[in-house]
């Protein structure tokens, strides 16, 4: 798998289905695909290998003894489900995703090296509107890095 990048928009059709950009499924190691919630108010979609490694991590990092470990194994690891790559390029996003990350009309994908990330295109918007001071200190603070 080369990486995943670039930023694309795409419409959510009526069914909940989203049409993969052909530069990102070109990029996969195949047509299941493993989709989540992310952290952020959108969601995480995973080539099965990247997932795998992800969850294997996060299960080794967290336990079933302390609550805030639960609440990331039933935030990231629970609501993951497989969704297959259709003939057309597309996913189905189901509905219990779709309304966590508030998806309709309008979405913006992104190819962030080995996953990817949808959004209802507004909260992005937003997002990165809210956070612009944020990132310019971040930037800041990343030293050396050379080209």
């Amino acid at each position: 798998m080369n990486l995943l990048t670039g930023e694309f928009r795409n419409t959510l059709d009526e069914k909940g289905r989203l049409s993969l950009p052909a530069r990102l499924r070109s990029e996969l190691p195949g047509t299941s695909l493993v989709l989540t919630q992310a952290v952020d108010k959108c969601l995480w979609l995973f080539p099965p290998q990247q997932w795998q490694e992800l969850s294997d991590k996060l299960m080794a990092s967290t336990s079933l003894f302390q609550a805030r470990s639960r609440l990331v194994q039933r935030r990231i690891l629970a609501p993951a489900q497989e969704v297959e790559i259709d003939r057309l390029g597309r996913i189905s996003i189901p509905q219990s995703l779709r309304e966590w990350a508030g998806l309709k009309g309008e979405c913006v994908v992104l190819g962030i090296t080995k996953y990817i990330e949808i959004w209802n295109a507004e909260a992005y918007q937003n997002y990165l509107d809210a956070n612009e001071g944020e990132f310019l200190q971040a930037t800041e603070g990343i030293e050396g890095l050379t080209l």
